[in-house]
């Protein structure tokens, strides 16, 4: 299974009803609470010149009217996930995190 489609797999779990989001267009309406997600790096690892891992990092927002949204908390126990920042837009709460997950 292609990687992504396993983290969208893992990261619909933790949402209900299944609001999560990879890359989505404007015209998409949302529905909250959700998670939107997207591709923001890519980390390798090199030993003697060859890459030994790769991981893709990927920004994940979590977007919910409830500012104390259970979300942030089974987003946060994902492995290597970090929280960077909180904003508030349109009366919503947005949670930034950054979550590797491993190729």
């Amino acid at each position: 299974m292609d990687k992504r489609l396993e983290l969208h797999q893992i990261l619909l779990d933790l949402v209900s009803p299944s609001n999560v989001y990879f890359q989505p267009p404007s015209s998409i309406r949302l529905t909250y609470p959700c998670i939107i997600y997207e591709l923001d790096d890519i980390k390798v690892d090199y030993a003697d010149a060859v890459k030994y891992t790769m991981a893709k990092a990927y920004m994940l927002t979590v977007i919910d009217k409830n500012p104390d949204s259970d979300l942030l908390d089974k987003i946060l126990d994902l492995d290597y996930c970090i929280f960077n920042r909180h904003f508030i837009a349109d009366n919503l709460n947005h949670y930034v995190f950054t979550l590797f997950y491993k190729n």
